[in-house]
């Protein structure tokens, strides 16, 4: 691949935590208007549940054909494609009248979010093997921020703006935003997609290398803590601790802040170990963090509400550190995959990631049912196991170092894989 200027590399870098930003924002900015938009719609909570899952379904389908047009096109016309689409749903979705036009705008909106993924991940991957050196934790770092901001910002206007009003305004922003950083991105012919292309084979889904399933399989189980926070923290928090629910969202604001902190600093400790050693670490004493903070949180609790709050945060903030490298490794891994393009190896990847969005929310779901308290050790579990994973691909990185075609990060060996090798 050739080599890119210094400012050309910068500006493109900027633009891409951009994008990740804006995807968070629009991703998270209904979240305060949701008791609005089910009331709206005439729905109760189980039908709400049925249908958010099945129209995530939507989401299934770019990962057939998204790789494909990257390949062709480059990922710069799909991100900002895909990116023009989000913003329009955001602008739609308070026009749903029933439960047939809310489903049909979210089903459109989750393909689009999937064709985006793929997109912003795979230029992420291309740049930083251009760059030599790990810049996709600030990536991931910067959807969380706009992810966090965006719900904080939206719970303000709530009580000051309509609905209609509010998701217009934010879909505009997203827009413009979208419309200048796209312009930044990479030009289809210095992403490095098509030379890529050419010196690679076409891979079916059913004759995709074992290892590429395992680095999915890794990604799932990494991703499964992080998704079940967003959905159950707060509840954990108010039912098994007894926290009024204005305390119990600060167990998972303190995961988040430690998350990003953790994907901000991979750039750096990558510079020194791999990024999937820093997962490994992360992974396994993210997951015994996790499960002690579930039970020691609440036998505090018992006695002292306080303290127990603080031991849950100080347990789970410093699982959050352990949680940030794990989405940005498995996709780091998925970028260096011999034989197959990165867009093939990431839309197998992204598709996984949309099944564990969807999975979670069921199958936390029936758990909670039992007990909420034992479900989180589902969770804490999945990232022991997403550690193992980390600990395999080490190993197999460092047999397969002699065959490195680039220097990835430039200090560490990179992930490479040969799909013909036993």
């Amino acid at each position: 691949m050739p080599a890119l200027s210094k400012s050309r590399s910068k500006s493109a870098q900027v633009a891409l935590v951009l994008m990740f930003f804006i995807q968070g924002f629009a991703a998270t900015v209904t979240v305060p208007r949701i008791p609005e938009l089910i009331d709206q719609i005439g729905v109760n909570l189980v039908v709400w549940g049925s249908v958010i899952g099945l129209s995530g379904l939507g989401a299934l389908l770019p990962l057939m054909f998204t790789n494909r047009l990257v390949a062709r096109y480059g990922t710069r016309p799909i991100i900002r494609s895909a990116a023009a689409f989000i913003a329009l749903f955001v602008i739609l979705l308070p026009w749903s009248t029933n439960v047939y036009m809310f489903f049909a705008i979210q089903v459109a909106n989750t393909m689009a979010f999937s064709a985006y993924n793929i997109g912003i991940n795979a230029a992420s991957v291309m740049l930083q093997k251009k760059m030599k050196r790990t810049i996709i934790g600030k990536m991931h770092a910067a959807w969380s921020i706009g992810a966090a901001s965006s719900a904080a910002i939206s719970g303000i206007l709530v009580n000051f703006i309509d609905f209609k009003t509010h998701m217009a305004l934010s879909g505009l922003l997203c827009l413009v935003a979208f419309h200048f950083a796209g312009r930044v991105l990479l030009e289809p012919a210095a992403d490095g997609h098509k030379k890529e292309v050419a010196r690679q084979q076409k891979v079916s889904w059913l004759k995709t290398p074992p290892y590429v399933w395992l680095l999915t399989a890794g990604l799932f189980m990494g991703v499964w803590p992080e998704v079940v926070m967003i959905d159950w923290s707060a509840l954990f928090s108010k039912e098994v601790m007894g926290l009024s629910p204005a305390m119990s969202a600060i167990p998972y604001t303190v995961f988040t802040v430690a998350m990003i902190i953790g994907r901000l600093s991979i750039d750096r400790i990558t510079k020194k170990v791999h990024i999937s050693v820093l997962a490994k670490w992360g992974a396994i004493g993210g997951s015994i963090l996790i499960a002690a903070g579930i039970w020691l949180g609440p036998l505090v609790a018992q006695t002292d509400q306080t303290l127990g709050l603080v031991v849950l945060c100080v347990f789970w903030g410093i699982a959050g550190l352990g949680v940030g490298p794990q989405v940005p490794s498995f996709f780091t891994a998925g970028g260096n995959v011999m034989g197959m393009t990165t867009a093939q190896v990431l839309s197998r990847m992204s598709m996984i990631n949309m099944f564990t969005m969807l999975s979670a929310k069921f199958i936390m779901g029936a758990l909670a049912q039992q007990d909420l308290q034992v479900a989180f050790m589902f969770p804490a579990t999945t990232l022991l196991i997403a550690g193992i994973i980390s600990a395999f691909v080490i190993k197999r990185a460092k047999r397969n170092e002699k065959e490195m075609l680039t220097a990835f990060p430039a200090t560490a060996p990179i992930i490479v894989v040969d799909e013909n090798r036993n």
